[in-house]
């Protein structure tokens, strides 16, 4: 009796640790390519990229196209359908699920797209027919991007040379999942960063603006994507609205990347066009820096909000007091861990006669040097 419970244990025991290896394995860093290729798509431009590493798939948007390849770039499925603007993207560890910006400027209706990528496995799934994408209505967007600020009465629409849209708000671009402005560690919060017209002749567009939610509760506001009637089914506040000052910039944050390395928030833009300013089209938010409540500079009315604090290091205009670096990560920018990264390098081919964008995804390190603080790896 004694020998045979102990071959079941061992049994037992040697089953364990066949089992418990492909978990252990999947949860292990992967050792990453220097280059994953997103294909070459008649869609626009590349606009953002995500990972995930556990089960190592890459995810990239290219303007109203979602790509989901392997880390070798081989095409696993897309979605399709979106008549919106698709921007930057971020993968969230706690659901497994990638968060992205979606802008129906004419229909002023802003969300944030929800993909259940574990369901994108074929090409050209369609977006409102396949229940892939599910999205959230953000109202504080809304309210800032048709406020009348000349107070005429009428809105101007989707136009940058006007005095309308509060802080100049031309929508949302840069997203990523990260911990409270002013600290290094703790809950996880959806940032979401405004598109800002460019616009020289008006001198309340010099903020980034960023808005963070707790998304926990966000289930019950789900909706599936029906363009025909936009829904408005979101929360009625944000969980924190914040202000960096880097002077205006073309289209605001169009990649934003929370990253544990350096403990930053990365901010890559089109360059501004203002000539008072160093118009970087690379800025970093110091995480670990307390926002502090302080008066809005440029504002047509009084007006106080909560700033947040630029990054040491890197270059310093003397007249303006910005930060920044001479860096493009405006087309896609993922934070892997111990100071590794991707970005995104975007393209033109021509194949068959047609123009096609491309977007890869290239492996640099943090160097942390001025003016460029990363170096292309491989």
């Amino acid at each position: 009796m004694r020998k045979v419970l102990t071959l079941t244990l061992a049994a037992t025991s040697a089953l364990s640790l066949l089992t418990a290896t492909p978990a252990t394995a999947a949860d292990r860093p992967r050792d990453l390519p220097s280059e994953v290729y997103g294909g070459a798509w008649t869609a626009g431009h590349v606009q953002g990229m995500a990972i995930d590493q556990r089960k190592g798939f890459m995810y990239f948007s290219f303007t109203n196209l979602l790509v989901k390849t392997d880390l070798q770039g081989k095409l696993v499925g897309s979605v399709t359908g979106f008549t919106g603007h698709l921007g930057d993207l971020d993968f969230n560890t706690q659901d497994g699920r990638v968060y992205g910006s979606l802008e129906y400027k004419e229909q002023e209706s802003f969300y944030i797209a929800i993909f259940d990528v574990d369901r994108i496995t074929a090409p050209d799934m369609d977006a409102q027919t396949t229940d892939v994408v599910k999205t959230v209505y953000l109202k504080e967007v809304v309210d800032d991007y048709v406020a009348d600020m000349n107070g005429d009465g009428k809105f101007d629409g989707n136009v940058g040379n006007t005095p309308d849209h509060r802080y100049g708000c031309s929508g949302i671009d840069g997203v990523s999942f990260g911990p409270e402005f002013g600290k290094k560690h703790g809950k996880q919060k959806l940032t979401v960063a405004y598109g800002i017209y460019a616009n020289t002749t008006r001198q309340d567009n010099d903020y980034q603006v960023l808005l963070q939610y707790d998304i926990q509760q966000w289930k019950k506001y789900e909706r599936p994507l029906t363009e025909s009637d936009p829904h408005k089914s979101g929360p009625e506040r944000v969980d924190g609205k914040y202000f960096a000052y880097t002077g205006n910039t073309t289209y605001g944050v169009q990649n934003l990347q929370y990253d544990e390395h350096t403990g930053n928030w990365m901010m890559g833009v089109y360059k501004g066009t203002k000539p008072q300013f160093p118009n970087y089209p690379f800025f970093m938010v110091d995480g670990g820096a307390r926002p502090r409540t302080g008066e809005l500079a440029g504002q047509p009315q009084a007006e106080r909000g909560k700033l947040l604090t630029l990054a040491p290091g890197g270059l310093q205009d003397a007249a303006t007091g910005v930060r920044g670096w001479q860096f493009n990560g405006e087309y896609g920018l993922i934070s892997l861990g111990g100071g590794r990264y991707y970005v995104a390098k975007a393209d033109k081919v021509t194949e068959d006669g047609v123009s096609k964008h491309t977007g890869t995804a290239q492996l640099y390190r943090w160097t942390g040097q001025s003016p460029t603080p990363f170096e292309r790896l491989g």
